[in-house]
C-alpha cells in the first residue's frame, strides 16, 4: 500500500488485463492494457474525477509500469496519461517503444 498526497491508503491491484487503484478499499481508476509479445500495451487510464489532484494517476501508472518490467514487457504508451507518466520518468526509456499505426489499429480492432 501506498498513500497518497492527503495521506490516503491507496492500494493497486491487478485484474484481468486492468491495474485498479483502490482508496480506503472503494475503487476509483484503472488502468487498462493488452499484452502483445513482449509489449504491455497500455490505451486506457481513468480516476474518478472527485479524486483529482491526490497523485493517484502517478502511484497507479508507476506501479503498472513496475510490474511490466518486473515481467520482462516493453512498454507503449497509447494512452496519453501513461505518456505523460513516461516524460517524467526518463528510468523507463529503456523499455517504451513508440506508439506505431500497426500498434493503433491493433488496439482499435482487438487483433
Amino acid at each position: 500500500m501506498t498513500a497518497d498526497k492527503t495521506g490516503a491508503e491507496a492500494t493497486v491491484t491487478l485484474e484481468d488485463g486492468r491495474y485498479t487503484i483502490a482508496v480506503e478499499g472503494k475503487r476509483v481508476g484503472l488502468a487498462d492494457f493488452a499484452d502483445r509479445d513482449d509489449q504491455r500495451v497500455f490505451y486506457h487510464t481513468e480516476i474518478d474525477p472527485a479524486y483529482g489532484g491526490r497523485g493517484l494517476a502517478t502511484i497507479l501508472v508507476e506501479q503498472a509500469l513496475d510490474e511490466a518490467r518486473g515481467e520482462g514487457k516493453r512498454i507503449v504508451p497509447v494512452c496519453s496519461m501513461i505518456g505523460t507518466v513516461l516524460k517524467k520518468h526518463p528510468e523507463y526509456d529503456d523499455i517504451t517503444d513508440a506508439v506505431t499505426p500497426e500498434i493503433q489499429r491493433w488496439v482499435q480492432t482487438g487483433s
